[in-house]
């Protein structure tokens, strides 16, 4: 398998400098460009075709945020996590709702990076367990109007929406129902085309929202 390939986004040399020492560590990572605002992001994206991003929150020009939306819009293949030092649940629900498919603290320890980038990119998991929960607090009281109820979805549907309330990967889920991953991956593709919904994080939401890990 070959090297993720990765551009780094970020206005402080030094952070950037950090980021790359980190992931070169790992022959899973290839970081292949940087960029220090918002619009040389977009630029490279559109040159590099990386597969990650890992995006400052806070640059000039364009925000990690804004630069995010634009990315995300461009080149919706392209995964990007945000950077921030603080786990403010409004910079994360902002981040989500642009696209974003993680929000990545810069004090965690250099192991729970990896960790966590491995796991994204693997599709076992959007965001961290304790950020997860953040969100779902959040979006129980954000519930859209025109929102689709959970009866547009089968009972097959609804048993795979419960396990990814619970924060089970495709291959727990796999194991529990018996079918295969894939199975499980076209499931999950067509439940948030159902829903309406952009991502895992927003369907484990909505679980926790319309009340279907009870059920």
């Amino acid at each position: 398998m070959s090297a993720y390939r990765v551009l780094i986004a970020d206005d402080h040399p030094m952070a950037r400098m950090a980021i790359r020492s980190l992931l070169e560590q790992d022959p899973s990572f290839e970081v292949v460009g940087e960029a220090t605002n918002g619009e040389e992001a977009y630029t490279l994206c559109g040159q590099l075709q990386p597969d990650l991003v890992l995006m400052d929150i806070n640059m000039p020009g364009w925000s990690g945020l804004e630069a995010t939306r634009v990315v995300k819009k461009a080149y919706p293949h392209i995964k990007v996590v945000i950077l921030s030092v603080s786990d403010d649940v409004g910079d994360l629900i902002t981040a989500i709702q642009f696209g974003a498919q993680g929000y990545l603290l810069k004090n965690l320890e250099p192991d729970d990076w990896i960790t966590y980038l491995h796991a994204l990119l693997g599709e076992d998991s959007d965001v961290s367990r304790e950020m997860a929960t953040r969100l779902f607090h959040h979006f129980r009281q954000e519930q859209r109007l025109d929102e689709p109820t959970p009866d547009v979805l089968t009972p097959r549907e609804r048993e795979i929406v419960k396990y990814v309330g619970a924060g089970k990967t495709n291959r727990e889920i796999s194991d529990a129902l018996v079918i295969a991953e894939n199975t499980v991956k076209n499931h999950i593709k067509n439940i948030l085309e159902k829903l309406q919904l952009a991502n895992r994080v927003q369907l484990a939401a909505y679980a926790v929202r319309h009340h279907l890990l009870k059920q």
